[in-house]
């Protein structure tokens, strides 16, 4: 903005403006001017627009139209007027302010978000989505963004703050922060990378996300740019955006502010002064007239007018403490206070009279010696300089230069006391001569200046000295004498008066301002500091008069008048008498404003436009003003004015011109906007209450309308009305008017409703908490409205009562909005995710709705296929969307509601209460022993059991006793087909291993229950853990492995439930334990009697095989032993007990088995050993073996008696020795299976050959003992078995009886044929 004092720029604009305003009427249009004023431009306005109207088919019509135009032209120009009026003011407020000024303690205001700029950051935030930007990120922050772009960019509520203005990129990133604190915490922890680093790494992340490609030092430039209105401004700033509310044009703003001097802190100071007087003047009026406002008292009548007074001499003391300025910034300096007399005390004339003491002056003088000339006489060579000197002060000296270029440039700095100096100045040569004492001085001259003198440098003729030729001597210099800060004016006059200058002559005056309300025209002689004589101007009034008679000397007059004194002035030009007027008006304080005769004869003179070429400057501002219209609103007596209303309208505008400018101001005041209605209010006597409640009621029009209103500021001023309304002084002011009383009970009543209405919608009157604090300021704003006054406090029953009903309201609010937006999510999700269906669902429609015409329940339902799986799904969804509401709750919005902390958790159940009623519906329509609603149990029954508050509550409560009957009816259902598949399964099971039934598990539901009427559809289940690790080798059978799993899978799910009711989820837990040991009692059972037929049927030689079903029956003994500890144990002492009698039946179980299969293996070594019994010595058989064998093999080559029996009962230890190594899956039953088969096998050789120590063996039985002990004993020694074991008494028998009968053998025809008990590492 440019200076706005003048300017050739300004000064073309303007004339540019006028030459349009003048030319305008030509043109014949209905175009309103800016200088239409006066009543007969308004007059002639409908004959103007008359002659562009066209011509209407109906008169009548056309004149109602004309009148109507007239009338809203009139209106639209009384506005303007007005505002122009307003301006005026508020011009003068922040020219000279002297009682208030800017704030710099506020709150910084953040730049709000516009819808583009919401969806511009939507637009950001999907590209990250989608991977089209370049930013790095891991997926935990992914997930992030991508839940804070659903919950928070993309929620209505956040589309409602940002169109109230209420929404910053703070309060955005304010909520992501918040956001991912609470996912960082639950996040592992990371060796060398804290979790603080993380928060920093993610917001960083998403400031850059926010930001987009936008250059941060571009933004960052046009941050500074726009925050300028958050900061301390500049006059010309505020004047600029004030022009900005009222309207008012650039050109109007020139005028104004030169024609009424605002850059003179005089005239603006007097302004004030006459300001005061008047409302001084208005006070004495009201208290004579007896027109007071009605007031709710008559006691407050008198108090009124002394608070009238009371605020009139506070801002008399504030303007005298303000500094005595000559322009610009106003420097700290104090003086002397002094009051007006006529205005305050004129009782105390003695006491306020100046001394001559008090009006001294201090000047600052500048001496610049630019060079001399005419100095012919010298020689080229000499040296001169100058010396110069104020009368009475130091003596300075220039530096030396030669005669031949005598030229300074010195400046010299004085003070003094005198308006009046002498200021003299030498020219010096120095002498050559050598008794010379002292230079020779060439020249001099002598100067009086003053104030008003030339400041350029001028030629001064010098007066030459004796002796010396050059008599043409001149000197050129400057001298510049600078105003104190206290002068007014200066200058030559001619005066004469009663009591003072009693004599017709021409003085030099000074005007002197000793404190804002003290002035004085003193006289002064030369090289003197005090004034010769003095006239203190306290009630004097200053005019124009006409030349007087008998004077000469002077050409233009004026006069000072008193009562009982008149003292007559008279300057030499008018210019001169007009400024000298001008300045003493100001001094005087009085009302009425002296008009020039140029003026008022220009006035009388019709068409004289031209401005007297004597004239000052600020008078042709005041003609040109004049000339425009504006002279009536410049002149216009302030003390006239409502100020109140006027006040009024300067606030709404304001406060119109701050909601729409780029800040979140939640209805605050920028500092400057504060500082100039800080300063119309003092300086116009608004009263504060008044001020209050057009804020108050400003701000309740604009919350209603849906504008963020922060509550702290509609508490600031709603308290200090009610401290005033109930005689509580916040600001003084002691009397309180009815109208005052009335609008704020009527403010009242309003801003409860407001109040108890965002309460009610607290949820979309502060989405996500934001503003920060205001939820919990309007709880606080709520308790003070509903107080009586402003010292008993409401009793917090009430309070409650009230926050009770709203929060009752606000669940119905809420729930409300979820149901429609739950509605229009499926309605979406089943265009976009399933067009197809909808398109088959359209045509199902129409069917259903022909069969449905006559008989129909629900009326929504109506033309919809809704089956209960669908009501089930959308049940679902709601509570999802239930719960999330409840949590934002509790994150947002708990803490303003901690007071109230009860109330919030009634709110919570009345919330799922509407819910419940939705759910039963839901659940009544499903199929009888459907399982598919237990998810829903789940999702409502893990969020309500870790909340303190809603954890068996009244709907936690309701939800068991819903599904409790599905509970128990589930479990029933269960055990009865699990016990079923036992029985069935073990009919029919194969025993072969199951090797990949875990794979196939997620996928396989679970067996429906046999054998009931309604059908039951089980739920399926995951994997459990416990089966994952056995998927990679053989198990038990089909029927043993799908017995397990649903036990698991049956206690895991019961489990998932988390039953809240501790007794009734430790008989759930109990009963599925029993149970479990009732089922796996009942497999170990039917696997022992299995095992026990298998070994009966098979074969009792040595072609007998161990079987894959031997092994996968033991597999199901570990398997049963390993699933009882998980699925039987409790930590009770009873279901210990039982669980150790599982353990003790496996056990017993397994002892069994072992012994029946030992038992078998024995029975085949009984056969093989039948077989050697024929050999033996003294039966037929072997008498005629033998001599069957020796007889034949005289003749022909007779094979030996071979070594089949021995190999063929040696394979079949080896294959059962590696079949039950390999397929059965517990190294202890091995141990001891291994053992029993040994130490038996070994006790039956040992007992078969002492049945035989009487006889010799036969060779043949030797060979194949050998055979059969020998690999007996390494090959169990191979598999682990313990020396101790094998070395038994037993073996040691055997083996030295086999050694004894080989020893015999080997001596005998034929010998033993390599066949020995001795080791030999080359066998076989």
């Amino acid at each position: 903005m440019l200076d706005p004092s003048s300017s050739e720029e300004e000064t073309d604009e303007i004339l540019e403006e006028e030459r349009k305003v003048v030319a305008a009427p030509k043109v014949g249009g209905a175009r309103v001017s800016p200088s239409r004023t006066s009543e007969s431009s308004v007059g002639l306005q409908p004959s103007r627009s008359s002659n562009v109207r066209p011509s209407s088919p109906s008169p009548s019509v056309a004149s109602e139209k004309e009148k109507e135009d007239l009338e809203k032209m009139q209106r639209e120009e009384e506005e303007r007027k007005k505002r122009l009026q307003l301006y005026v003011f508020v011009m003068r407020c922040i020219a000279y302010p002297f009682n208030a000024k800017q704030p710099t303690d506020m709150a910084r205001r953040q730049q709000k978000i516009s819808k583009q700029q919401l969806q511009t950051v939507k637009e950001r935030f999907q590209s990250f989505l989608n991977g089209d930007t370049q930013i790095v990120a891991d997926e935990a922050f992914i997930n992030a963004v991508q839940s804070y772009y659903e919950v928070f960019l993309k929620s209505d509520r956040v589309s409602r703050m940002v169109q109230s203005g209420g929404c910053s990129a703070a309060d955005s990133r304010e909520v992501f922060k918040k956001h991912i604190e609470k996912r960082v915490r639950s996040l592992p922890e990371i060796d060398g990378l804290s979790k603080e680093t993380v928060l920093s790494s993610w917001i960083a992340k998403f400031d850059t996300i926010y930001r987009g490609e936008e250059d941060p030092r571009k933004h960052q430039q046009r941050m500074t740019a726009s925050a300028a209105s958050e900061l301390i401004l500049s006059k010309d700033q505020l004047y600029e955006m004030f022009q900005g509310i009222l309207g008012i044009k650039k050109f109007e703003h020139q005028l104004l502010y030169n024609a009424c001097q605002l850059d003179n802190p005089d005239e603006q100071a007097a302004q004030i002064r006459r300001e005061l007087d008047g409302r001084l003047q208005m006070a004495d009026q009201i208290a004579r007239g007896g027109k007071f406002p009605r007031f709710v008292s008559r006691e407050m009548e008198a108090m009124y007018i002394e608070e009238l007074k009371s605020s009139v001499n506070l801002l008399m003391a504030n303007l005298e403490s303000m500094p005595v300025s000559k322009g610009g910034e106003f420097k700290l300096q104090k003086l002397k206070r002094g009051h007006n007399t006529s205005i305050i005390d004129m009782g105390q004339e003695d006491e306020n009279q100046l001394s001559k003491s008090d009006v001294v002056l201090s000047f600052t003088l500048e001496v610049v010696i630019m060079e001399v000339q005419g100095l012919k006489s010298l020689a080229p060579n000499r040296i001169v300089y100058c010396t110069m000197e104020v009368e009475g002060g130091q003596k300075l000296q220039t530096d030396q230069a030669e005669a031949s270029k005598p030229t300074w440039g010195t400046q010299g700095d004085f003070t003094t006391t005198h308006p009046l100096p002498a200021v003299k100045v030498k020219l010096f040569t120095e002498s050559t001569g050598v008794l010379a004492l002292e230079d020779k001085e060439l020249g001099r001259v002598v100067l009086h200046p003053t104030p008003n003198s030339p400041k350029q440098a001028e030629l001064h003729k010098m007066t030459v000295s004796k002796g010396c030729p050059d008599s043409d001597l001149k000197i050129k210099l400057a001298v510049r004498m600078d105003k104190p800060q206290n002068m007014k004016h200066c200058g030559y006059l001619w005066a004469i008066g009663k009591n003072v200058w009693k004599r017709w002559k021409k003085r030099f005056f000074v005007l002197v301002q000793v404190s804002q309300y003290t002035f004085a025209m003193c006289s002064y002689r030369e090289k003197k500091a005090e004034p010769v004589e003095l006239l203190q101007l306290d009630g004097y009034t200053v005019d124009y008069t006409d030349p007087q008679p008998g004077l000469d000397g002077g050409r233009t007059f004026f006069n000072a008048v008193k009562e009982g004194d008149t003292v007559i002035f008279a300057s030499d030009d008018e210019q001169d008498r007009i400024l000298w007027v001008q300045a003493m008006y100001r001094a005087t304080g009085q009302s009425h404003k002296p008009v020039p005769p140029t003026q008022v004869q220009k006035l009388n003179a019709k068409g004289g436009t031209a401005p007297q070429l004597d004239a000052p400057i600020s008078q042709f501002y005041a003609d040109r003003a004049q000339k425009h219209g504006m002279d009536e609103f410049i002149s216009a007596n302030p003390c006239s004015f409502d100020h109140a209303s006027l006040f009024e309208m300067l606030q709404r505008l304001t406060l119109d011109h701050r909601l729409n400018d780029s800040y979140s101001c939640l209805g605050w005041f920028s500092p400057g906007q504060v500082f100039v209605l800080d300063e119309y209010c003092a300086r116009n006597g608004v009263r504060g209450c008044h001020r209050h409640l057009c804020y108050l009621r400003d701000l309740l029009e604009r919350a209603e309308n849906g504008a963020m209103i922060d509550p702290t500021l509609l508490h600031y001023s709603f308290a200090f009305c009610a401290s005033h309304v109930h005689g509580n002084r916040p600001d003084g002011i002691g009397t309180v008017s009815v109208d005052e009383k009335e609008r704020f009970e009527g403010i009242k009543d309003r801003l409860r409703v407001l109040l108890e209405n965002q309460i009610t919608h607290f949820r979309y009157c502060f989405p996500f908490g934001r503003p920060e604090g205001a939820l919990k300021a309007t709880l606080s704003l709520l308790e003070r409205v509903l107080m009586k006054d402003i010292v008993t406090p409401v009793p917090q029953e009430e309070v409650k009562n009230v926050i009770r009903k709203c929060l009752e309201q606000a669940a119905l609010v809420n729930y409300q909005r979820l149901s429609e937006y739950a509605k229009v999510e499926g309605k979406k999700r089943e265009m976009y995710e399933h067009p197809v269906f909808c398109l088959a669902s359209q045509v199902m429609d129409l069917t259903i709705l022909e069969k449905n015409q006559k008989d129909h329940r629900d009326p929504e339902n109506v033309g919809r296929l809704v089956t209960p799986a669908k009501k089930l799904e959308d049940t679902i969804r709601l509570a999802e969307l239930v719960i999330e509401v409840l949590q934002q709750n509790e994150e947002h919005h708990a803490e303003a509601f901690a007071w109230w902390s009860d109330l919030m958790v009634e709110h919570a159940e009345t919330f799922l209460s509407l819910y419940a009623v939705d759910m039963d519906a839901a659940l009544e329509v499903q199929p009888p022993d459907s399982w598919d609603s237990f998810p829903l149990f789940q999702l409502l029954n893990d969020f309500l059991r870790v909340d303190y508050n809603l954890c068996n509550g009244k709907f936690h409560k309701h939800l068991q006793d819903l599904y409790a009957p599905l509970v128990v009816r589930y479990v029933d259902l269960m055990e009865s087909s699990i016990a079923q598949s036992i029985h069935r399964g073990f009919e029919r099971e194969t025993w072969e291993p199951v090797k990949s039934l875990t794979s196939n598990l997620p996928i396989v539901n679970l067996p429906k229950v046999p054998n009931v009427a309604v059908p039951v559809n089980l739920p399926s289940f995951s994997t459990p853990a416990w089966m994952t690790a056995m998927s990679d080798t053989d198990n038990g059978s089909g029927t043993s492995e799908d017995l397990f799993w649903k036990l698991d899978a049956l206690q895991t799910f019961i489990r998932d439930l988390h039953w809240p009711e501790e007794e009734f989820g430790k008989h759930l837990e109990t009963r599925l334990k029993l149970m479990s040991s009732d089922m796996i009692e009942s497999c170990v059972k039917r696997t022992r009697a299995a095992f026990e037929a298998k070994l009966q049927r098979s074969s009792r030689t040595a072609d007998f095989r161990v079987p894959q079903s031997i092994c996968t029956m033991f597999n199901v003994m570990v398997d049963a032993r390993a699933q009882s500890a998980k699925l039987c144990a409790m930590e009770l002492g009873q279901e210990r007990q039982y669980h150790s009698q599982i353990d003790n039946l496996i056990e017993e179980t397994v002892k069994e088995m072992i012994t029946l299969l030992v038992a078998k293996f024995v029975v085949i070594l009984e056969s093989v050993l039948a077989k050697l019994s024929r050999y033996d010595e003294g039966t037929l058989f072997s008498s005629f073996l033998s001599f069957t064998v020796k007889a034949a093999s005289k003749y022909v080559d007779v094979p030996k008696p071979g070594m089949d029996v021995a190999d063929s009962y040696v394979t079949f230890v080896r294959h059962s020795q590696d079949m039950l190594r390999d397929k059965v899956n517990e190294e202890m039953y091995i141990e001891r299976l291994f053992d029993q088969w040994y130490t038996s096998t070994m006790n039956l050789l040992g007992t078969w050959l002492t049945d035989r120590m009487d006889l010799q063996l036969h060779v043949y039985q030797l060979k194949i003992l050998i055979r059969i002990v020998k690999k007996k004993y390494r090959d169990f020694r191979l598999q682990g078995v313990l020396d101790s074991t094998l070395n038994s008494k037993m073996y040691d028998t055997v083996r030295n009886r086999l050694m004894l009968e080989e020893a015999t053998a080997s001596v005998r025809e034929g010998g033993m044929q390599g066949i020995s008990m001795k080791d030999s590492d080359t066998e076989d």
